[in-house]
């Protein structure tokens, strides 16, 4: 029994009460004002549904009168953009205002019943009501009293639930609503990733250097050797502090949606950025950047500033040759820089593994290594 009062308990039941009620206030001013025509009203939902706000304004409320406190209620907020997502609507207030219709007549009609029958067998007869006004009056009425409160308690629960499944069903996100909100939860789980990767590599480099070279200075017992230990350790240090600055700057970054990240579009700041740090960048754009698609644009920017950094990082301030290219279905980056004393080893494993994997989700593919004297890195993405 305590289960099946449940939901009286529950704010939800009278919230999805309330908004089966709201649509019917409208419909009650008509039919005061033309009773004689109570369609007109049905009628009028169909051009309004096709406005694309309306599909916003009704998902406002589905969210908040029908699922409130659900994360993810599987119902969308954003408008019609499609003429499938008009029909959708306008068969969501056409549901919405019947459903409403029979809410409001139960809600009504159910508890009058309940009074007369009350009546009949306090000794009564009921006065204009049909079919009751014809019962005689007998105290075993009393025993049929309770019956459409109960029916109206089943109603109202039942009619909320099925008003619920109806808002998901035809205010639910549409295809294009759902790739978008995949995409951008795929971009943050692989972002995630790779920072985790990199703090782990930077980090955890930065850490064996250290403790090596303070337990060798602490076994030489030379001061000389000791402060360059030391100079190493601080040197180490201060580049992994650079490394988890620029990590979490795009750990922050990650928490913007999709549509507001960096694109190619916005390379000229990334190469600004090198130029201020000393390098001498020859930079060549060729091609409809502009018109890249979302997501071979920003991996595309990705990849450039991987490469920069990476420049920066193990180069410092030499001559960089970058060069854009998009044409015959392809995106083509080329960065090129004088290879330092050493070609680099485990330090640039981390970024150049990140791009070659950032080539690889598209569907592309990633070239790094020294050539002719430089190093270089080159990706090919596919655009379309």
């Amino acid at each position: 029994m305590p289960r099946l009062l449940r939901p009286l308990l529950r704010g939800t039941t009278y919230t999805r009460l309330l908004h089966l009620w709201v649509p019917m206030l409208v419909v009650s001013v008509w039919l005061f004002v033309v009773p004689s025509t109570p369609w007109v009203p049905a009628l009028f939902l169909v051009p309004l549904g096709l406005v694309p706000a309306v599909r916003r304004g009704e998902g406002v409320q589905a969210r908040l009168l029908l699922t409130p406190g659900e994360p993810e209620p599987g119902i969308s907020e954003a408008p019609a953009a499609t003429w499938r997502d008009r029909l959708r609507t306008v068969l969501w207030l056409e549901l919405r205002m019947l459903l409403g219709a029979v809410t409001v007549f139960a809600s009504v009609w159910l508890p009058v019943l309940c009074f007369e029958l009350a009546r009949c067998a306090w000794g009564e007869a009921p006065d204009g009501v049909p079919l009751l006004d014809r019962l005689p009056a007998h105290r075993a009425w009393a025993l049929l009293a309770p019956l459409p409160l109960l029916a109206l308690y089943g109603l109202v629960v039942g009619l909320g639930e099925l008003v619920t499944a109806g808002a998901r069903r035809l205010l639910g996100p549409s295809a294009a609503e759902r790739l978008a909100a995949l995409e951008e939860r795929t971009e943050q789980l692989l972002e995630r990733t790779r920072i985790a990767r990199e703090l782990h590599d930077s980090i955890g480099h930065a850490l064996t250097v250290a403790v090596v070279q303070a337990g060798a200075a602490r076994a030489a017992g030379d001061p000389e050797f000791t402060g360059r230990a030391l100079g190493a350790i601080e040197e180490t240090g201060r580049a992994a502090l650079e490394d988890l600055e620029r990590v979490l700057g795009v750990l922050r970054e990650a928490e913007r949606p999709v549509s507001a990240r960096p694109t190619l579009a916005d390379a000229g700041r990334l190469l600004e950025s090198a130029r201020a740090s000393g390098a001498k960048v020859d930079a060549e754009v060729r091609g409809p950047v502009e018109a890249l698609p979302g997501p071979v644009s920003r991996e595309g920017y990705r990849i450039l500033q991987e490469a920069l950094t990476n420049v920066l990082r193990h180069a410092g301030a030499v001559p960089v040759r970058v060069r854009v290219t998009v044409g015959d279905g392809t995106l083509a980056l080329e960065v090129r820089n004088p290879l330092p004393g050493a070609i680099p080893g485990a330090g640039r494993g981390s970024g150049l593994r990140g791009i070659r994997e950032r080539a690889a989700l598209l569907g592309g593919a990633a070239r790094t290594g020294p050539d002719e004297g430089d190093w270089q890195v080159r990706a090919e993405l596919p655009v379309g």
